[in-house]
């Protein structure tokens, strides 16, 4: 007959287990706020950069960097754009237009077809425009006269 084991070594055997996992357990929730903790750095990163950016647009559209009081006027316009219609936030909802897009547009058109264009615009405005020897108080741009 096979020996069994006595209750005493079965449990002994589950506080070992029981000891295991919990030491997992903790190797997990380690792991755990190590990856938090870098998901904040990359954010806090992430945000730097984006104010970084940010500031460096509003002095590109100033053409100046910022002085002292210049931030804090900075942010009374905005906050004066809310309040008078939101014009802020309805700017930014609207889609941007990338440099990308715009530089692969200004490829598009070459040379030539830029100069046609303009040839074009020339006789629209030829052609709508009052004839040179025509009094220009007596043009009426309405065809009403």
């Amino acid at each position: 007959m096979a020996s069994k084991r006595s209750l005493e070594e079965r449990i002994r055997e589950k506080d070992e287990r029981m000891q295991k996992a919990l030491e997992k357990a903790k190797q997990y929730e380690a792991q755990k706020k190590q990856l938090e903790q870098r998901q904040k750095e990359v954010d806090r990163k992430a945000r730097a950069h984006r104010l970084i950016e940010i500031g460096a647009a509003a002095e590109s559209v100033l053409g100046r960097e910022f002085v002292t009081g210049d931030i804090e006027r900075f942010l009374n316009f905005l906050k004066a754009q809310e309040r008078n219609g939101s014009f802020y936030t309805k700017a930014m909802q609207k889609p941007a237009v990338s440099a990308v897009a715009t530089r692969a547009k200004a490829k598009a058109v070459s040379q030539p077809a830029a100069e046609t264009e303009i040839m074009e615009a020339a006789e629209i405005k030829s052609v709508t425009m009052p004839e040179a020897n025509k009094d220009a108080a007596q043009y009426d741009p309405f065809g009403k006269s």
